[in-house]
């Protein structure tokens, strides 16, 4: 019975020139956002434009799972900015000081009122610290059926979106923009400055510097197995393995005093947690207990876990490619397990470029 009326579905579907498919939306449609491609004045949609959105309002893809473990286990606080005092034990004696910078440290015990033990066994005051609150964002799992750009919103004003291409905010489209959320891009258009426009659901318009942008590539020249694309102007990350994509994300790379380098580099280290500091005594010095993830690849920059930001989607960084906790750790696995070549050697590439010509504020779109 169960079939009969399946192949009546399919028939009738077939027979008004719609095909099924079963990633997105509602199973009539298959998913082409070209149906919308004419559609960019803020005029009234064409059918099959209004089918589409109304078939596919957002991308449906799956997170990837949390990392329970680290975000649960560890206990991360920032110390300072200012120099702050480290002792031998709860209202012990002087022991040394933490520098004067941007500086997060592991508790490891908290047992006695008003004092934290750090890992490396040093006491601090609970009053020089505070706790770091991790993001908990990740990233999406992805497969063959995604052939169409798709966005992750990374405003966090709440704006409303506009009615029409390079409109201001516009309340009554009753849609306002959640961060992190997950969108389809329907249509282009670009304003008289040069940005480009989104359609992101019927007549509701998003300015480009408002999303990080996900859209697959092709390997570089001798580029195989697993590895990995990030995008500097889009702030965004894709895992692939071989040409399917199959992962993306939001990331943060460097800022203009700091810059992550453009070209194609190999992955020459993992580390399931690894201590980070620079630019000691300087104005911009850090010190990062236990950094989890960590994937070097380029000298001292690698990709890695944060804990002391949620800024993804914007550069912030002293160079490495900063990612949440719990999507470093879904990548860490996914190339650590590539299958090795045939030198038993296992190869993740990891290639860096940009599609546009990115500024140097850490939050676009301010």
């Amino acid at each position: 019975m169960f079939r009969r009326v399946w192949m009546l579905i399919a028939l009738t579907a077939l027979l008004s020139g719609v095909l099924p498919v079963g990633a997105q939306g509602d199973g009539l449609l298959a998913y082409s956002p070209d149906a919308c491609a004419g559609d960019i004045t803020g005029a009234a949609l064409s059918e099959s434009c209004q089918k589409m959105i109304a078939a596919f309002p957002a991308p449906t893809w799956k997170r990837v799972p949390q990392d329970g473990y680290t975000l649960g286990f560890y206990n991360f606080w920032k110390v300072g900015p200012s120099a702050t005092p480290t002792f031998d034990g709860p209202n012990g004696n002087v022991i040394g000081e933490i520098p004067a910078g941007f500086n997060y440290v592991n508790i490891v015990d908290q047992s006695v009122e008003g004092w934290l033990k750090s890992q490396d066994g040093r006491w601090i005051r609970q009053q020089d610290a505070a706790p770091a609150s991790p993001s908990y964002f990740t990233g999406v799992e992805l497969d063959e059926t995604f052939t169409h750009p798709f966005a992750f919103i990374l405003d966090k004003s709440h704006i409303f979106v506009s009615s029409v291409p390079g409109g201001p905010a516009d309340k009554k489209t009753g849609r306002f923009l959640k961060r992190y959320e997950l969108v389809n891009i329907f249509a282009v258009a670009t304003d008289k400055e040069g940005w480009r426009w989104y359609m992101i659901g019927p007549n509701q318009w998003v300015k480009q510097t408002f999303v990080g942008k996900v859209q697959r590539i092709k390997p570089p020249e001798g580029v195989t197995g697993r590895w990995v694309a990030i995008d500097l102007y889009e702030q965004v990350l894709v895992a692939y393995e071989d040409d399917k994509p199959v992962f993306a994300t939001l990331v943060s790379t460097g800022t203009a005093k700091y810059e992550t380098q453009e070209g194609l580099f190999k992955v020459w280290a993992r580390l399931e947690r690894d201590g980070m500091s620079g630019a000691t005594g300087a104005p911009s010095a850090y010190a990062l207990q236990s950094v989890p993830w960590v994937m070097y690849f380029d000298g001292g920059r690698s990709l890695h876990g944060t804990y002391w930001h949620d800024l993804f989607g914007y550069r912030t960084s002293h160079g490495c490619v900063n990612m949440t906790i719990s999507d470093s750790r879904w990548l860490y696995y996914f190339l650590k397990e590539a299958p090795p070549n045939k030198d038993g050697e296992i190869v993740n590439q990891v290639y860096v470029y940009s599609t546009g010509v990115y500024g140097d504020s850490v939050v676009r779109g301010q």
